[in-house]
Parts: C-alpha cells; sequence; structure tokens
C-alpha cells in the first residue's frame, strides 16, 4: 500500500484491492476508484494544471483565472490566480459504471494532493 496524506487531503493506492485501488479524499470525505477511473482522470488533471502553468507568466499576481476541461465522462475545474487555485472534478458515470461523483479540494490542498498524484503517477510509469 502506498499513501500520501496531508490537512484536507488523502491519496492511498492498494493494489490487494482489484476492483477500487485508489482512494482519494478531502476534508471530511473520501472516494475509491478503479484502475480505469484513476488512468483516465489523472492525464485530465495534469492536462488543466499544464494549461495553468502555460498562462502564468501573462497572468498579474491579482488576476483570477478559471479553466475547465471536459473529457469523455470527467469534468475538472481550477480556479485561482497566478500561483495558487483550487480543483473541483465531477465523473458522471452515464458511460461506465454508473457510479458517479463529485470532488473538491480548496486552496492550497489542490497543490498538494496533484503533486502527490504526479509522484503515484509517475511511479507507475
Amino acid at each position: 500500500m502506498i499513501e500520501y496524506e496531508g490537512p484536507g487531503w488523502r491519496l492511498v493506492r492498494d493494489s490487494s484491492r482489484k476492483d477500487f485501488p485508489y482512494l482519494i479524499g478531502g476534508d471530511g470525505w473520501s472516494v475509491e476508484i478503479s484502475e480505469t477511473e484513476w488512468k483516465e482522470l489523472i492525464p485530465l488533471i495534469f492536462d488543466l494544471i499544464g494549461q495553468h502553468k502555460n498562462l502564468q507568466d501573462q497572468l498579474m499576481p491579482e488576476e483570477k483565472i478559471s479553466l475547465e476541461i471536459e473529457r469523455k465522462a470527467y469534468w475538472a475545474h481550477l480556479d485561482g490566480n497566478k500561483d495558487l487555485w483550487s480543483l473541483k472534478i465531477i465523473i458522471d458515470g452515464k458511460e461506465q459504471n454508473n457510479r458517479s461523483l463529485e470532488v473538491y479540494w480548496p486552496i492550497p490542498n489542490a497543490q498538494l494532493i496533484t503533486s502527490a498524484m504526479r509522484t503515484m503517477w509517475d511511479s507507475r510509469q
């Protein structure tokens, strides 16, 4: 089992759990997701963060930014400024397993959990 945790977020990969080996969590909530959901969700999040990084140099410190990506059953929304942002994700289960979820990490938890996601993702590649 691999586990990362901080104030207001949690990320676990437990390969002994076949159906839902990943757990993502926030302040007072958590949800388990499948390997397929993980493999579709993480590139979506990284693409959204990449868009933000590409625009960072163009933003003034006080300027607000809101970015969205929708792909298949997934929708991700980054909201913040040049340096800090929150992250909201919705999975509409109509296309896959009829299981839907909505998750949210505020500033600075979003940056912390996505950094842990990057570490976990890179360790599997």
